[in-house]
């Protein structure tokens, strides 16, 4: 049977398109395939689940307590960094001084200054000092030797704090243990601790009465004493006012680890004592052969007092012992 040209030619072609769309959907179905089944596989490896899975039992009680506190946890320490990053900044002269433990103004530390500068350029005079010697000498006595003084008492106060803040910590736990709030366990350390710990928790617990709250008055504290044990203290203060536990549990194991703590320093000290010997005999060496050759032969070392060669070469070994003694001061000052 015989159809028209135009019927034939019609056919033809839809015969081509037939098996040209039918090879297109050979070659390419399978690429499709293999992209929709890793996509499935990837929705159920990763824990996707259908709007009616969604709203079903187990999706309602999918955070349990300990998810919940966790997450409160991890709050209230993003929040306590946000505070140290915050609290990155200089400290002010009347801080330094509140943590030296003095009640004086910044006003009374600067006339002090001024006394010891004038003091320390009246003595230069006194023994025979070249002016420029004496203006050093001055400048020593007006910006260096008093924030050396209240550096050392800085240090000073803080070490004595670290002697008596586990024995604190204990006190705080044994009366929490016992059935006393908070605030009056901080009271016996406040009453029955002598400096520096005491005046501390008196500021908090005096605070309290004023309405203050106790992680406010942490961060006081911290302020007034920088040290890396009581922003533990801080820390687990601030936890536990916001997502609750055993705070004597975890004050606790705080002074485990403050106990832990001064033991690894005094180990540390114990090893460098030796390398800092070293330094402090290597240090001295010098004076003591220019003392030494002085008392046997007083004219063997007036080159170098009396000639301007001998004061280069002074001046070169000085700031040569000063870079040397403070790379060994370097090395052996441990940080912990």
């Amino acid at each position: 049977m015989f159809f028209g040209q135009d019927l034939t030619s019609l056919a033809f072609i839809v015969m081509a398109a037939l098996a040209v769309g039918g090879l297109a959907i050979a070659v390419l179905f399978p690429l499709f395939s293999a992209d929709s089944s890793k996509g499935r596989l990837k929705a159920i490896s990763s824990g996707k689940k259908s709007e009616a899975t969604g709203n079903s039992f187990r999706a309602r009680f999918a955070e349990d307590s300990k998810d919940v506190r966790r997450r409160q946890i991890q709050e209230s320490l993003n929040q306590v960094a946000d505070k140290e990053r915050s609290k990155k900044k200089k400290i002010t002269l009347s801080t330094k001084m509140q943590q030296a433990g003095l009640d004086a103004s910044p006003r009374a530390f600067w006339v002090a200054s001024f006394v010891s500068g004038i003091g320390f350029s009246i003595g230069s005079l006194m023994l025979g000092v070249p002016l420029i010697g004496v203006a050093a000498a001055g400048f020593v006595g007006l910006l260096g030797f008093p924030k050396y003084v209240l550096r050392t008492m800085r240090i000073r106060r803080q070490n004595k704090f670290l002697n008596d803040f586990a024995d604190a910590i204990d006190v705080m736990v044994r009366g929490l243990r016992s059935g006393l709030p908070l605030n009056e366990a901080m009271k016996i350390i406040a009453t029955e601790t002598g400096d520096p710990v005491g005046p501390e928790f008196t500021e908090i617990v005096e605070g309290q009465r004023l309405g203050i709250s106790v992680d406010q008055g942490m961060e006081r504290m911290t302020e007034r004493m920088p040290l890396p044990e009581v922003n533990f203290l801080s820390i687990v203060m601030t936890i536990q006012s916001k997502t609750g536990g055993n705070l004597s549990e975890a004050l606790s194991n705080l002074s485990r680890v403050l106990r832990d703590r001064k033991k690894m320093k005094a180990k540390v000290r114990a090893v460098s004592q030796e390398a800092k010997s070293s330094a402090a005999i290597i240090g001295a060496l010098p004076f003591l052969l220019v003392g030494a050759l002085t008392v046997i032969n007083p004219t063997y070392l007036n080159a170098l007092f009396h000639t301007s060669t001998g004061n280069m070469l002074l001046i070169g070994s000085g700031i040569w012992m000063t870079i040397g003694v403070l790379v060994m001061r370097q090395m052996i000052n441990f940080q912990m």
